[in-house]
């Protein structure tokens, strides 16, 4: 029984400290803990390279590249042909070949929800207010035995994020996402691990994602990510259709 009380004691302590800090003290704590401020505004493009195991074990090769402010492109090679969406800070479009098709096309709803989010280069928990992002505590919780303390955070466009925080390193490990597409509600979870210093700014090397609930799990491992390397902006921009 007393070794009882003293378990009940600790974890009750552990999330009396957790809901003792602020939103912005364990912002901050995640900002310190990253790199810093200073080193992520140093970073002005970045470089993905890597690899995508789909279900079933199939691999594609991905290359994903990110230039301030918000612009993006994400490109998925399989059976030699490479799929592209890219995303400019004001229009979004893909390049889908393998039905033949080689001109490029606007994306859906849902692709552009996704490139929108992708787009964001320092990730939400970087400027939340003057992106117009609400965040919220949301209590404390264990994710595969790791004490996490977890945020919510409510874009403007209605998207709703649940952050789930190493308590020790503050490094998000989990990400669950609720988002609204065509009216119908849609949630999917990510798996964040492997994080590695990029030009002093830790990154994670490993993304799983997949649907609530769904046993088909799709993850992506980064080979190398490149700090401030030259990417011309016609890479982000709506290629301009041949010539009839």
């Amino acid at each position: 029984m007393c070794r009882l009380i003293r378990a009940v004691v600790l974890l009750t302590g552990v999330a009396i400290s957790a809901s003792a800090q602020t939103v912005d003290q364990i912002v901050n704590n995640y900002l310190k803990n990253v790199g810093g401020i200073d080193k992520i505004k140093s970073v002005k493009t970045l470089r993905r390279t890597g690899k995508f195991v789909g279900g079933g074990g199939f691999e594609a090769i991905v290359l994903q590249e990110n230039k301030r402010s918000n612009a993006v492109r994400e490109e998925f090679s399989l059976l030699g042909m490479t799929a592209i969406n890219a995303y400019d800070g004001k229009a979004g479009w893909k390049i889908i070949p393998w039905n033949g098709k080689k001109d490029a096309e606007s994306l859906g709803e849902e692709e552009l929800k996704g490139m929108l989010e992708d787009s964001d280069f320092d990730g939400p928990l970087v400027d939340y207010q003057s992106k117009g992002y609400k965040i919220e505590f949301a209590g404390t919780d264990k994710f595969e035995g790791t004490d996490t303390i977890n945020l919510k955070i409510t874009k403007p466009n209605g998207d709703v994020y649940t952050y789930y925080l190493d308590s020790e390193f503050y490094l998000p490990i989990k990400i669950d996402t609720k988002r609204l597409v065509r009216g119908a509600e849609r949630e999917y979870e990510t798996v964040l691990g492997d994080y590695k210093p990029v030009a002093g700014w830790y990154l994670p090397f490993s993304i799983e994602t997949n649907v609530k609930g769904s046993q088909d799990r799709q993850k992506t491992i980064y080979d190398s990510i490149e700090a401030n390397v030259e990417i011309a902006d016609k890479r982000f921009s709506l290629p301009a259709s041949p010539t009839p």
